[in-house]
């Protein structure tokens, strides 16, 4: 089983209910498809570096996952369905960077 990090882009008009409800969706996907999600954080509100259809911020989140290779192409399609994420990159994390990601995790507890 790789490890994944993804991280998604949505909507700022969206209701703090609509975003919780969309990082739901793709956790229970991927969990339905024998993933194991390990890490969510809400990175909130930003500023966009530049306009991506028309809107100028969104809400951005970062899941960290467990899961073969496979559902890789179902779930970009499907984020690519939904109307809520305007834009998303999903990486295969090599042994340095899940290192990078526990130790980030730790200090993020920690604080």
């Amino acid at each position: 089983m790789n490890q994944y990090e993804s991280v998604f882009i949505m909507h700022p008009v969206l209701s703090e209910e609509q975003v919780r409800e969309t990082v739901e969706k793709f956790k229970g996907f991927i969990e339905a498809k024998g993933g194991k999600v390990l890490h969510l954080e809400n990175w909130g509100l930003k500023k966009l570096a530049y306009p991506i259809q028309s809107k100028r911020s969104g809400f951005y989140h970062l899941m960290e996952f467990q899961a073969e290779g496979e559902i890789i192409t179902p779930l970009e399609v499907e984020m690519k369905r939904d109307e809520r994420i305007i834009r998303f990159l999903n990486v295969r994390m090599d042994k340095h960077h899940v290192d990078y990601a526990k130790v980030r995790r730790q200090k993020l507890q920690n604080a």
